[in-house]
């Protein structure tokens, strides 16, 4: 299974493995709080990509485009958590931005659980 979080949600113990997947450790966090298994920053958007969302939050369908553009090339990164899935059974995608519905592991669970990077 592979699941979101916001990094601001308390940990569980039904997140499983814990992977943050931004590329900026969140604000008001230690790492103590965090309870983090792995941060995977290369899978984050670009800093170029995150700061034009950021400025452009209404572009959501543009903002998806660029970034399965960016992480196309990160196929490794994809198939090392699907491998920790199957490993570990659960696993949770940490992300700190506001938005629940449009954000980078909205667009990461979709593309992980399809299958379709490989």
């Amino acid at each position: 299974m592979i699941q979101i979080k916001r990094a601001y949600e308390k940990p569980s113990k039904t997140d499983g493995y814990r992977i943050l997947i931004d590329r900026l450790w969140p604000r008001g966090i230690t790492k103590a709080e965090a309870k983090f298994d792995l941060w995977l920053k290369d899978i984050a958007p670009s800093t170029e990509l995150r700061k034009w969302f950021h400025q452009n939050p209404d572009e959501w369908e543009t903002f998806r485009k660029k970034f399965l553009a960016e992480i196309k090339n990160k196929k490794e990164l994809l198939v090392q958590i699907k491998n920790l899935e199957k490993e570990k059974g659960t696993v949770t995608l940490v992300y700190s931005y506001k938005d629940t519905i449009r954000n980078n592991a909205v667009i990461l669970q979709k593309l992980i659980l399809s299958d379709k990077y490989n």
